[in-house]
């Protein structure tokens, strides 16, 4: 059995997704996040989108070019402090704001991709965050249920990816990475280094090809991504 080239065109990847579409974006901070199919979110002017990212990036790079070209309806973050226009957007009601603590954003991302409608927890009960959820009683304790998140597209920035999409992050980009690429329907990688199926040594596969649908080549790297180097 041939398993599948995966390679293509970033222009053609990104021209797949919908106006509307909910679209959850790799990277922990600037490590992992795919800033080329940012700009080309930007360029091909999609709209209406839900963003689900661990921040918002800083002013002038990734997130923020979304949300100055118009292109986010809404946000689903853990915190928009290092972004002061994310931050005015969401007190003109420019853009809805979802926030998520960290961790509770990664569980929430991972019982969509295991399948899951939600899970129960204490965490943050009686604080902002658990204002408005549905609580249950368990064992004689109450809880809340936070629901499980899932996503039309995934687009993720890899260090490394063979012809097949088998996937290696490197330092913090794997963080939410690995689990995003369970939690959508559609997984579009762009990798600084395209290799040949078996390149990868099994034990540094940290997203099997499966997962994935697109890999698209990203040799010459932006501005942006250098802050990972400062």
């Amino acid at each position: 059995m041939r398993l599948p080239d995966k390679t293509g065109a970033i222009e053609g990847a990104i021209a797949a997704i919908p106006d509307g579409a909910t679209i959850m974006l790799g990277g922990f901070g600037v490590p992992g996040t795919p800033f080329l199919m940012i700009q080309e979110l930007v360029r091909q002017n999609k709209r209406d989108l839900t963003i689900i990212k661990n921040d918002a990036n800083e002013t002038g790079m990734g997130v923020d070019h979304l949300l100055v070209a118009g292109c986010v309806r809404r946000l689903i973050t853990t915190h928009l402090g290092l972004n002061a226009n994310a931050i005015r957007m969401m007190n003109e009601g420019t853009i809805e704001v979802e926030f998520c603590a960290q961790g509770m954003l990664a569980e929430r991302i991972r019982a969509g991709g295991a399948g899951l409608k939600g899970f129960v927890t204490d965490i943050g009960i009686d604080t902002e965050m658990g204002r408005g959820k549905q609580r249950v009683e368990i064992g004689g304790e109450v809880a809340m249920i936070e629901t499980a998140l899932r996503a039309d597209v995934a687009l993720l920035h890899a260090a490394q990816a063979d012809t097949f999409g088998n996937l290696r992050f490197a330092a913090t980009a794997r963080n939410f990475s690995p689990l995003m690429a369970m939690a959508a329907d559609t997984v579009i990688v762009e990798a600084e280094e395209i290799v040949t199926l078996g390149t990868i040594a099994p034990e540094d596969v940290h997203t099997p090809g499966p997962f994935v649908d697109h890999v698209v080549h990203v040799p010459n790297l932006s501005e942006e991504y250098a802050v990972v180097r400062r």
